[in-house]
Parts: C-alpha cells; sequence; structure tokens
C-alpha cells in the first residue's frame, strides 16, 4: 500500500470549501510512518544538517521523529504567545488576514544548516515564514521536508531558491 491512499479527504475542513488531507490514518499504522519518517531522514542526512526545526503542529509529529533519528537537535516555531523564552517573530500573509510565527532567539547559531519539516506544503506561507526566522537567527536553510504536498497550490513557488522534497504529491483536490 502506498502512503497516498491512506491519507484521508476531510471535505468542508476546517471551513466550506476545503479538502483537509488528514494523516491521522498514515499514523495509525507504524510501518507508514517509519516509512515517512525514514524518507524524510534520508533527505535530511543527505544535505548535511546541523538541526532540525518542526513548524507547529503537525510539523512536530514528523521533525521530533527525523531529529531523533538522525541525533540532531530539534527547534520547534510556535505562533505568537507559546513560547516562554526571548524569541523573534516573523508576520505573514494568508489567503485572508496574516498569522506570525516565532522561535527561540537561541535556537539557532549563525552558519547552522537547518532542515525545515512539515507534514504539508499548501500555499507554502508557514514554512517560508520558518525560513525568513532561520535566516534572521544567521542560519542556513538545508532544505525543506513535507510529508505531503498540495502541488496545484503552487507552494514551492514561495520557496525558491530553496531545496524541496516532499514524499506524496496531490496535484489536484
Amino acid at each position: 500500500m502506498e502512503l497516498k491512499d491512506v491519507i484521508r479527504d476531510v471535505k468542508d475542513f476546517p471551513k466550506p470549501g476545503i479538502v483537509f488531507k488528514d494523516i491521522t490514518p498514515l499514523l495509525l499504522r507504524p510501518e507508514l510512518f517509519a516509512y515517512a519518517v525514514d524518507r524524510l531522514a534520508d533527505f535530511t542526512r543527505q544535505k548535511e544538517t546541523d538541526v532540525v526545526l518542526a513548524a507547529e503542529a503537525r510539523g512536530y509529529l514528523f521533525g521530533s521523529a527525523v531529529a531523533y533519528k538522525l541525533a540532531l537537535p530539534l527547534v520547534i516555531v510556535r505562533k505568537t504567545g507559546k513560547l516562554p523564552h526571548k524569541k523573534i517573530s516573523h508576520t505573514y500573509e494568508l489567503e485572508y488576514g496574516t498569522d506570525t510565527l516565532e522561535i527561540h532567539e537561541d535556537a539557532v547559531r549563525k552558519g547552522q544548516r537547518v532542515m525545515l519539516v512539515d507534514d504539508l506544503l499548501a500555499t507554502g506561507g508557514t514554512i517560508q515564514a520558518c525560513a525568513r526566522l532561520v535566516e534572521k537567527l544567521g542560519g542556513v536553510v538545508a532544505g525543506c521536508a513535507f510529508v505531503i504536498e498540495l502541488s496545484f497550490l503552487k507552494g514551492r513557488e514561495r520557496l525558491e531558491g530553496y531545496d524541496v522534497f516532499r514524499i506524496i504529491d496531490f496535484d489536484s483536490e
């Protein structure tokens, strides 16, 4: 069975007109979850990564597993007001409005190669904001790794100049 076969479509979630790609059936299959983590870890290893960054919230599932597998530090990016220590932020445009992400100011050191991991690449706004945070701290984006890409939303265009990897592609809703 392919990973794509276990991703569940949920219509009109989180709002009408959206078809949500639900990864929870993949998580219920340990062999498929392990396969996905292994693929992400292989890409991360090839990019000579120093640090894994996981995007809130589902990115934590895969980013933490990749960091553990490769014995690398894990950095988390959170929405505003969730991190307790000194932090920097980046505000970015959404389809309707803006959002802000934060990272601890001591999470990435100058010159460190950082792999950005998330479950899904849609419009690219979240991971682009993560890249901006890494670069503000002096880090280098080693690459961007996703389980799923919704290529019909053209999120890669926002990530031009970065090496983007995905396991599964959905080229239409």
